[in-house]
């Protein structure tokens, strides 16, 4: 429920604001008339605190070239780390980016050579899969293993894929689509045999904040400080404080080297820095919106239990594995016996609900699509029902795919 000055419960019509999620619908589903769960932004205002420094800086109304002395915003990136996950960081081990995936293609090209094999553990955020290719290195993949609590990495199979060409593995910490927040404990199996082969890690903890009660968000770094002298964490306040279309984002290396390195390949191509408007935003994300995080994690809590309570009342055959951070979740639909291409088209065309294609994430994702719940509760209730209602019909036979 909203509650004090932030309000989470009213819905805000986006469309017609250049917004991915609302406004390209009909590129990307065939059709404009859907309630939208797929793009990973949560429907919600972002902090006041945060609008206010926009405001601010948008009424001083000159906007040139914004600094290259960046050490007050580094700090806030490191600070945050420090406070909110216990990792003691320095502002001279961070460096800014205007994006994670900018990121990953960064430390890809400085830190594998062309021809590498990079690990990757599907189902997973598609871009893994993307960034590796164009970047002319190869997948290797390490599927998670599924099992009755949830998803787990599997690390025998994985000490059996790192062959002497495969250099770097991109990790998902907290996973995307699976929803696991990875414990310190499994970090620090995945930590050891990467030491171990002498595996780079490229470690992309963007979901890091969008943690639940019951779970804790553990830095790879803290869990397995051995390993720092291979790694780069990225991270930012994009999914965090629903500001993603401001562009701002971090780099964190630990080894003065493999910092060294990043930082001039972000020069090279001109990256190693935001626009003024994300400078606004990192700092002021960071350092004055703690409390709209908690509140806002609060509400998608309740948000995941009314998903979770509606499947087992409404809709037993669709299988969730419990969530324990991000707000997309893996829902599986493979009960009803659906290829892909008609599971697709009963979520789009019969209960009219975009969410993303879970063949998207790999070969596993047969049978899977992912809900991104981040919106009013009303919205979410509307799109469950228009759930329950259209495989209703499925299971009836009254559809026709």
């Amino acid at each position: 429920m909203s509650s004090g000055k932030y309000d989470f419960d009213s819905r805000i019509d986006r469309s017609g604001t250049e917004c991915e999620k609302w406004d390209d619908l009909k590129t990307h589903f065939g059709r404009a008339d859907l309630l939208p769960f797929w793009v990973a932004d949560m429907d919600f205002r972002s902090a006041p605190e945060i609008t206010e420094a926009l405001r601010e800086r948008a009424e001083f109304g000159v906007f040139g070239y914004p600094t290259e002395q960046t050490e007050k915003y580094r700090a806030a990136v490191a600070n945050w780390e420090r406070r909110r996950h216990g990792w003691d960081v320095s502002p001279d081990e961070v460096g800014l980016m205007p994006g994670v995936v900018t990121g990953i293609s960064v430390a890809l090209c400085e830190l594998t050579s062309p021809g590498d094999g990079v690990v990757i553990q599907p189902p997973v955020y598609p871009p893994f899969f993307s960034e590796i290719t164009r970047n002319g290195r190869r997948v290797v993949e390490n599927p998670l293993v599924e099992t009755d609590e949830g998803y787990v990495m599997d690390l025998e199979h994985l000490r059996s894929v790192l062959t002497p060409d495969v250099k770097a593995i991109l990790l998902c910490c907290p996973h995307n689509p699976v929803a696991r927040v990875w414990k310190k404990e499994e970090l620090q199996d995945l930590g050891r045999l990467c030491a171990e082969r002498g595996v780079t890690v490229i470690c992309d903890e963007i979901h890091q904040d969008l943690i639940y009660a019951d779970a804790k968000h553990v830095p790879l770094s803290l869990a397995f400080p051995e390993l720092e002298g291979r790694m780069v964490t990225l991270v930012a306040p994009s999914k965090t404080f629903n500001v993603a279309g401001l562009r701002a984002s971090a780099w964190i290396a630990r080894d003065r080297e493999i910092y060294r390195r990043l930082h001039s390949a972000f020069d090279k191509f001109h990256l190693s820095g935001i626009n003024i408007f994300g400078l606004v935003v990192l700092e002021a994300a960071y350092n004055r919106s703690e409390a709209w995080l908690d509140a806002v994690m609060e509400y998608l809590g309740e948000n995941r239990d009314c998903v979770e309570k509606f499947l087992a009342s409404r809709m037993p055959g669709v299988k969730l594995k419990h969530p324990e951070g991000t707000y997309i979740f893996w829902l599986d639909f493979r009960d009803y016996g659906l290829g892909q291409k008609e599971l697709m088209n009963v979520l789009t065309n019969r209960a009219r609900v975009a969410m993303n294609d879970g063949s998207l994430f790999g070969r596993m994702g047969e049978g899977f699509a992912r809900l991104n719940i981040g919106c009013p509760r009303s919205q979410l209730e509307e799109g469950l029902g228009r759930l329950a209602d259209a495989f209703g019909e499925l299971r009836k036979g009254t559809v026709n795919l």
